[in-house]
């Protein structure tokens, strides 16, 4: 009898997504060659919502391995909507249980972030066979050392701000770099270090305006006529850190900004008298080819994913922990973040080179 898998994707895409589908796939195949046949769910948990899919054949999956984005297309589906039943009358839970029988399934691999994983969790909870495998540019999925299209992005963030470096030395300008990450800094804290920016400031650790100004003026001070802020997108400052949600985002609006990036571009002219520059390069972060790295790990967990299906281990999501390939209980994973700490070892790094975190 024939085992049925299905994949999907779901969240922000990021590069390695269709590395990882090849390598399920592939392993699958290579496994348990005739006794299986792969699904592809459209448009992420919506496809499933909706029983979009498309039977898949082992040509679908080649030339995969460098391909950004990913062939099955993703979307955002909140999880605190999952139960909660809309003006069009879907009750997307029983949707989703009652499609994967439907299609006929025998396993369901998830691909996605922090709600992904919740979603799959809430399946696995309803019964299902369901496999989470960790994507995310943020790589703050709980449990894993490091997920796959986070190294990308770094690579893709450390070349902005090298490329930041020419023109702020020649205008001898402050220049704010604004990097993905609402509720964390790996990717400011990777990036920032790897492109040499002078200021690292992410959402772990509150801001003090007057810290970054004598981190500028220090610099001004010892000749360096110019500045580069990396900032993640997240950030806050030591006032909007005890304020509520809210409350900080009506005096960001009240005050002409959106964000701490804005803000501090904004402010520094006015407390320095330095010309500052803004810089975003957004969803540039999470498109194109997937890095070398990228294309080795998401395959590595593909081909784990493929032999947790084979041996019918479900209810886990794939991880990387010590160089490792294992897997975690998606209960342990679902829900939490993977944060930046102070005892973290790159915080150590930027201290010990006297960058400034604000």
């Amino acid at each position: 009898m024939k085992k049925r898998v299905g994949i999907l994707t779901a969240g922000g895409d990021c590069p390695g997504l269709n590395a990882t589908i090849r390598g399920v796939a592939k392993a699958l195949y290579q496994r348990m060659e005739s006794s299986v046949e792969i699904v592809g769910i459209r448009n992420g948990f919506s496809g499933l919502i909706h029983c979009d899919y498309m039977e898949m054949e082992d040509s679908d999956f080649s030339n995969l391995l460098t391909r950004g984005g990913t062939i099955l297309g993703t979307a955002r589906t909140p999880f605190k909507m999952m139960r909660v039943v809309e003006e069009d009358g879907i009750d997307k839970l029983a949707n989703m249980k009652n499609n994967y029988a439907k299609i006929g399934l025998d396993a369901l691999l998830c691909l996605g972030g922090n709600g992904t994983h919740k979603t799959a969790h809430l399946l696995s909870e309803e019964g299902l066979n369901v496999i989470g495998l960790p994507k995310t540019i943020d790589n703050d999925i709980w449990g894993t050392d490091v997920t796959f299209g986070f190294h990308t992005a770094v690579d893709i963030a450390t070349e902005v701000i090298d490329r930041i470096h020419t023109t702020a030395s020649s205008h001898h300008r402050i220049m704010v770099i604004e990097l993905m990450g609402n509720k964390t800094g790996w990717l400011t804290l990777y990036s920032g270090i790897a492109g040499g920016a002078d200021i690292i400031l992410i959402p772990e650790m509150p801001y003090d305006m007057n810290n970054v100004v004598k981190a500028i003026e220090a610099r001004n001070a010892s000749g360096k006529s110019f500045s580069i802020l990396a900032v993640a997108e997240g950030c806050f400052d030591l006032e909007e850190s005890r304020m509520k949600r809210k409350d900080w985002m009506e005096q960001r609006k009240k005050n002409g900004y959106t964000n701490a990036s804005e803000r501090i571009t904004l402010e520094l002219p006015q407390i320095t008298g330095f010309e500052t520059r803004l810089a975003v390069p957004g969803h540039i972060q999470r498109g194109g080819t997937p890095s070398a790295y990228d294309r080795i790990l998401a395959t590595q967990f593909g081909t784990y994913a493929a032999q947790l299906v084979e041996n019918d281990q479900y209810g886990v999501t794939v991880a990387m922990k010590n160089n490792l390939i294992v897997s975690n209980p998606l209960g342990e994973v679902a829900g939490k973040t993977k944060l930046v700490t102070e005892d973290c070892d790159l915080i150590s790094v930027a201290r010990r080179m006297g960058l400034s975190l604000g």
